[in-house]
């Protein structure tokens, strides 16, 4: 088996159920598509969801430390801020 050097790809052997790849073999058909190219771009966008999913769970996390510590320095200046009124 000769495999181009230059070539980007690389190959991937999974097991799925039968039924899943009539799926895929279907949809494929549907779309026009070769079944590698359905497979690829459904992981790929199964990846992005994944990835933005964790971006926006890491933002939430920093959302919520520096919503913690706007308020213990909005408490450690309420006495400050009453005097001067």
């Amino acid at each position: 088996m000769h495999q181009n050097i230059a070539s980007k790809n690389t190959r991937l052997n999974v097991q799925i159920p039968f039924e899943l790849k009539n799926k895929l073999v279907w949809a494929a058909s549907v779309e026009g598509k070769k079944l590698s190219v359905l497979v690829r771009e459904s992981l790929e966008n199964r990846l992005q969801h994944i990835e933005k999913k964790a971006f926006e769970d890491k933002m939430k996390a920093a959302y919520l430390a520096l919503a913690e510590e706007n308020t213990n320095i909005t408490t450690d200046f309420a006495y400050s801020d009453a005097e001067n009124l």
